[in-house]
């Protein structure tokens, strides 16, 4: 018996793997795409991990597959990047249980380094992509997603985006299947498929274009429910899919809509009956030209990107300005209740520039490179924010693990000598992501940069998943801790430092000594992230002696939310409900105007 609940996008997609009857999931966190795998640790029915990066957890799913499970890996736009070498290949294998793919992009790059479009990857991989556009069809097009992907022998991409992801509408739960329904399906023992050697490969390819051919006739038969047609006022009709569909169906609910489900391969009979029923027909699609290219390339006429933008996420403010430019709001069919335009600046809310939390670890390490003004190749997490003024200690920023090989690149690129005023700079999660091969480079090739992993305990800009430095699985089991020290000494680093992360005078000694030395070094600065549950806190209650201070603002140059300078008294104050007593501007302050409260009592 089915019930109902208000679900997240990624929650919805969870719950269609579970009732889908998936018995492996495999993910590395990153936004939007976190909450789907952290929600399928919930079923015990489900075994579940966080992988090291994208490119294992895909490989992790495919093994389950072609064992004969039903598996899911989750992940955000780049982590297919970093999955694209064995996602291009096992598109010609094919499966043996379903495997599908919840891949979220990030339109306007809410929390992400680049703006990309899944689409292109199904295009590439000869790979169909399912689009939901609501919770409801999260859990509805995974669990079909699984179908489609026994059905055709091939892996299926679920693309969502940031809106759908975390939004939430209602969806109605059903039962997981049953044990007998769930059938695992024996290993397929079968080199011919499963060995990509190219005898293999150009036969598999053959296979992929007859695939296509039948995809696109499935998608075609609306008793597939992967297209919805709607025809109202035929003077205008739309074709859209995703959340691109839920802005133009608020603007424009009196016209005809044609919503794709699978938006690749596209239903091109379908699609072609639907224009010509129609006057005029627009292709509302988020970021890429995708659907209008191909339609166009039928020699059909449809308007889309001539009046729609490219870049950035929709919204149905900006779905009702490009139309109305055009005119065609102003028939009054398609007249609806008035959204206030953005230029109007109705909708303006105030800026809030991201910060380093008050106590965060990163804060003492990136005052030290700056004061030292070293060149910092940096990398993805939290420690970003590094970047930004008053600290300002980061020079780049690529993707997930470059920091490191691009440090190596600086020293291959002018020196010895300017290794020396140059560090690369990582994450824990990340540096175990895909910074150990950079790692491994600079000493098989005889560099001399100095490293600094950055451990806070956690994968904490996702939201704190566990990661192999932490000790915990992501269904919370105890697991081995991998030792940095021990990894780094094992590759033949012999100069492995570990310093406090709030010591600022012994971290400013370990860096100037490291980052001299003609061989490779290793510097983890520890400090747990101030958020985690249950970590204990020496708590120091700080203020500011208005005696002492001359409001020099040295204070200020780590970036601490919790100070501040008042303009009238001229001097620095500390927020009480925002200082957690790191106590770092205590060492900063060079006239001791930052005392402890106690010290002040006694």
């Amino acid at each position: 018996m089915s019930k109902k609940e208000l679900l997240l996008g990624n929650f919805a997609v969870a719950r269609g793997a579970y009732e889908a009857g998936a018995t492996v999931a495999t993910a590395y966190p990153g936004t939007p795409s976190t909450e789907i795998t952290e929600y399928i640790a919930q079923y015990d029915e489900i075994n579940s991990e966080w992988s090291t990066n994208e490119k294992v957890a895909l490989e992790v799913a495919i093994g389950a597959s072609i064992a004969g499970s039903r598996s899911i890996v989750s992940m955000k736009h780049v982590g297919l990047n970093v999955a694209a070498d064995p996602f291009m290949t096992v598109t010609y294998t094919g499966v043996n249980g379903g495997l599908v793919l919840a891949v979220a992009d990030d339109p306007s790059m809410h929390s992400s380094q680049n703006e990309q479009d899944t689409r292109y990857y199904g295009m590439a991989g000869k790979c169909p992509v399912l689009e939901p556009s609501d919770s409801q069809e999260c859990k509805d097009y995974t669990k079909m997603a699984f179908e489609i992907s026994e059905k055709f022998d091939t892996p299926v991409i679920l693309r969502l985006t940031t809106r759908i992801s975390h939004s939430q509408s209602i969806v109605n739960l059903n039962e997981r299947i049953s044990d007998e329904e769930i059938i695992i399906k024996p290993y397929d023992k079968n080199p011919e498929k499963y060995i990509s050697a190219p005898a293999n490969a150009r036969k598999r390819r053959v296979i992929i274009e007859e695939r296509l051919g039948k995809l696109q006739e499935f998608a075609n038969n609306p008793q597939n429910n992967l297209i919805n047609v709607e025809y109202n006022d035929k003077s205008i009709g739309i074709i859209t899919s995703g959340a691109a569909y839920q802005y133009a169906k608020e603007i424009c609910p009196e016209a005809s809509f044609f919503k794709l489900g699978m938006v690749y391969p596209l239903p091109k009979e379908a699609i072609t009956e639907f224009i010509n029923n129609c006057d005029k027909v627009y292709v509302i699609e988020e970021l890429e030209p995708i659907f209008e290219k191909e339609i166009k390339s039928w020699g059909l006429n449809v308007i889309g990107k001539e009046i729609f933008p490219t870049i950035g996420e929709l919204s149905p403010e900006i779905v009702r300005k490009c139309l109305k430019e055009v005119g065609e709001l102003e028939t009054g069919s398609l007249v609806v209740h008035n959204i206030p335009d953005e230029e109007n600046g109705q909708n303006e809310l105030p800026v809030r520039p991201p910060v380093l939390c008050p106590g965060c670890h990163h804060r003492g390490p990136f005052y030290i490179l700056k004061k030292l003004k070293l060149n910092v190749s940096g990398d993805i997490g939290c420690y970003t924010l590094g970047s930004v003024p008053p600290l300002s200690a980061m020079d780049t920023t690529i993707c997930m693990g470059a920091s490191i090989g691009m440090a190596h690149g600086f020293e291959m690129a002018k020196g010895k000598e300017f290794a020396k005023k140059s560090v690369a700079v990582i994450g824990d999660s990340t540096f175990w992501h895909s910074g150990i091969t950079g790692l491994i480079d600079i000493v098989y090739n005889k560099g001399t940069s100095t490293v600094i992993i950055l451990d806070n305990s956690i994968t904490a800009m996702t939201g704190h998943q566990e990661n192999p430095s932490t000790g915990k699985t992501l269904k919370g089991d105890i697991a081995p801790q991998i030792d940095f020290v021990a990894l780094g000494k094992a590759i033949g680093i012999k100069r492995v430092v570990e310093v406090d992360a709030y010591d600022l005078n012994r971290l400013e000694e370990v860096i100037k000594t490291e980052v001299n030395t003609e061989e490779p070094s290793l510097i983890i600065t520890k400090r747990p992230c101030i958020l985690i549950k249950g970590v204990k806190f020496e708590y120091k209650d700080l203020y500011v002696n208005s005696e002492k201070c001359n409001g020099c603002k040295l204070c200020l140059r780590i970036g601490c939310p919790a100070i501040s300078f008042n303009n009238e008294t001229k001097k620095a104050e500390i927020d009480k409900s925002l200082c957690v007593g790191c106590g770092l501007c205590v060492d900063i302050c060079k006239r001791s105007a930052i005392e402890l409260k106690n010290d002040k009592e006694n």
